[in-house]
C-alpha cells in the first residue's frame, strides 16, 4: 500500500484516535455535528464547491427546500471518516466527498455520529443519507440504493513483526483458526470471519477467538496494545493504521475481495439516489472527486464512474 500524505490536523486527530480517544469518537450513537468543517481540520476544503443547477434540479423538493442534507456517518473509521483534534468535527474523505456532493445539490451537510450497524435502518427515517464505508453487497441492496464512488478491500495486520507466527495466505482457511482477531462491530469483515470460524470448527480445528468492537480506533489500539493477535478491516483503515501507529502494526498479506463503497440512500427515493450520482459522477468528471481523495492519500481507489445499485454479484 502506498504511504499516506496527511495534513498535519489529520495526523492530530488519529493519535486521540489511537490512544484514549476522545468522548465524542466514543460515543457513537449521539451528538451530531456540522459539516462545515474548518479548511484546517479537512484534507480538502470544500467550501469553493459550487452549485451545479441541472444537479440541483434533481434533488426532491422534500429536501431542496430545507438547504440541508442529513447524513449518517460513523466517525470511528479513519481515514474514511472520523473526528478531529478539536474532538467533535468530522474528517476524512468520505467527509470531504459527501460535503462536496451536497455542495454540488446546492445544499449543506449536516453529519450526524450513528453506530455503524444503525445507519441502514434509519435510511430514510431519521437519515437522508449515509456516508461510512459501506461495502456494496446484494443483501445490502435489498435495504436502500446504493451510489458506487470507491472501491477497497480487506486486509488483515498483525503487531510489527508477526510474533504470533500468523500466516497471510489464505484468510478463508485455517490461518486464523484459534487467532484473537479483532473488527468493527456490523462490518462484513465480522460477517466473513464469523464464517470462517463455523469452518475451523467443522474442520476439528479451533474457533477463531472474534472479538468486535463499536470503534475501529479500539480494534487498531488493541492490536497495537497486544490484546489482540490480529485485526481485519477495509484496506484504507489497515493502511492508515500502520501508519499512524508508527510501524507498531503492520499490513499481512494482500488485499481481500475488492468491492466498491456506496453512498446510500433509502429504498423508495430513487431521485436523491439520481442526484447523488449526478453530483458524484460531476465531481469525477471535473477532477474534484480525485483531489480530494488524493488529499488523503487514496486516489488509487476512486471510480470513474458512479452506479446506482451496480451489480456486485
Amino acid at each position: 500500500m502506498r504511504k499516506l500524505a496527511l495534513p498535519a490536523a489529520a495526523l492530530a486527530a488519529m493519535t486521540l484516535a489511537l490512544g484514549a480517544c476522545t468522548s465524542a469518537s466514543q460515543d457513537a450513537g449521539s451528538g451530531d455535528a456540522s459539516g462545515s468543517a474548518s479548511a484546517s481540520a479537512q484534507g480538502f476544503d470544500t467550501s469553493s464547491i459550487a452549485k451545479d443547477d441541472a444537479v440541483a434540479a434533481m434533488v426532491p423538493e422534500a429536501i431542496s427546500s430545507d438547504g440541508t442534507l442529513t447524513v449518517a456517518s460513523n466517525l470511528e473509521y479513519a481515514p474514511n471518516e472520523f473526528v478531529a483534534a478539536d474532538g467533535r468535527t468530522p474528517v476524512g474523505f468520505d467527509i470531504d466527498i459527501i460535503n462536496a456532493v451536497a455542495r454540488t445539490m446546492g445544499l449543506e451537510a449536516q453529519i450526524e455520529n450513528a453506530g455503524f450497524d444503525s445507519i441502514i435502518p434509519a435510511i430514510g427515517s431519521k437519515y437522508e443519507a449515509g456516508i461510512s464505508s459501506f461495502t456494496i453487497n446484494p443483501d445490502r441492496l435489498k435495504q436502500v440504493n446504493m451510489v458506487s464512488y470507491f472501491t477497497a478491500g480487506s486486509a488483515l495486520a498483525v503487531q510489527k513483526g508477526n510474533p504470533d507466527g500468523i500466516k497471510a495466505d489464505d484468510v478463508a482457511g485455517d490461518a486464523l483458526c484459534g487467532v484473537t482477531v479483532g473488527v468493527q462491530t456490523g462490518t462484513i469483515q465480522q460477517d466473513q470471519l464469523e464464517e470462517v470460524s463455523k469452518s475451523c470448527e467443522a474442520a476439528g480445528n479451533e474457533a477463531i477467538d472474534l472479538l468486535p468492537y463499536d470503534s475501529q480506533a479500539d480494534v487498531t489500539t488493541n492490536l497495537a496494545g497486544g490484546k489482540l493477535q490480529a485485526m481485519y478491516a477495509d484496506s484504507p483503515i489497515v493502511a492508515y493504521a500502520v501508519e499512524q501507529t508508527n510501524g507498531q502494526v503492520e499490513q499481512l498479506g494482500g488485499i481481500d475481495d475488492a468491492a466498491p463503497y456506496g453512498v446510500v440512500v433509502a429504498k423508495n427515493d430513487p431521485e436523491l439516489a439520481s442526484a447523488v450520482q449526478a453530483a458524484l459522477q460531476k465531481l469525477m468528471d471535473d477532477g474534484t472527486f480525485t483531489q480530494i481523495l488524493d488529499a488523503w492519500g487514496q486516489g488509487e481507489g476512486g471510480l470513474s464512474t458512479a452506479e446506482v445499485n451496480p451489480n456486485v454479484g
